[in-house]
């Protein structure tokens, strides 16, 4: 099987602690040839779906990788890990719900296989580390060319943990979506799609506050509220100069209605 070059690098550990240079290194050692994209570890500790979302909206702008992804509250239960193998790169990590969009955005699971296989691992396995010890190893020898195969029983992929489905209904002029992420800046990402929004007036009204459908910040003055498509083309809540998330009062997983 055809190797690649590249390892993209996806948790929830932070950057004040050593587990990120850990598993950098574990996948150094094996191959240090081997170029890593961090695409974040300020993930909110444990939060698999902000995790799925922001793994999901990335991938399919960087190049064929093998994509690393921890953010595992369930480490050291009966949690499986797993190696799912995509038309455009393969997805390493637990099987927790945390894959599946990525998989998705990178043209849909062909193989799921469990990682399984002692002969993968590190030769000591902390029940408290699998990002180093169990994921970190494997997706260097994947990287390498080994076939996923190899790592353990093939499975279902119609077994695999997914996130459910987030909610979005639309009427006559208004659209009610679920808090998909809100970013730093204090953003609001809906699960609703940015096409959806040209059934919505140009003047809109969201969570009791006026708002103006746009296409970037500036199309609203400082302190006004818009409503665009934002670069994952979900439909996206700002403050110009300031926090939609304040400004609603809302965190992800809650529903905004927009009419």
């Amino acid at each position: 099987m055809a190797g690649y070059d590249w390892i993209s690098f996806t948790t929830d550990y932070g950057l004040s602690d050593g587990f990120v240079a850990s598993c950098h290194g574990m996948i150094a050692r094996t191959a240090p040839q081997l170029r890593i994209i961090d695409v974040s570890h300020q993930l909110p500790p444990g939060d698999v779906t902000r995790g799925a979302a922001v793994l999901a909206q990335t991938v399919p702008y960087l190049p064929p990788s093998v994509h690393l992804a921890v953010v595992d509250p369930g480490v050291g239960t009966v949690r499986r890990a797993v190696v799912l193998q995509t038309p455009n790169g393969l997805l390493v990590g637990p099987d927790n719900g945390l894959l599946g969009w990525a998989a998705d955005a990178l043209g849909g699971i062909e193989r799921a296989v469990e990682l399984a296989s002692t002969d993968w691992f590190a030769p000591t396995v902390s029940r408290t580390f699998h990002g180093r010890d169990v994921f970190a190893p494997a997706a260097a020898r994947l990287a390498l060319g080994a076939d996923p195969g190899e790592a353990g029983p093939e499975i279902d992929a119609d077994s695999l943990v997914r996130l459910p489905d987030p909610v979005i209904a639309v009427g006559d002029g208004w659209l009610e979506a679920e808090v998909l992420t809100v970013d730093r800046f204090g953003n609001v990402q809906l699960a609703a799609s940015g096409e959806a929004l040209t059934a919505l007036p140009d003047r809109l009204t969201v969570g009791g506050c006026r708002a103006v459908r746009g296409t970037t910040f500036a199309d609203v003055p400082s302190g006004g509220l818009v409503v665009f498509a934002d670069s994952a083309d979900r439909i996206a809540i700002a403050v110009n100069g300031g926090r939609a998330a304040v400004m609603l009062a809302v965190n992800p997983g809650d529903i905004v209605r927009i009419s």
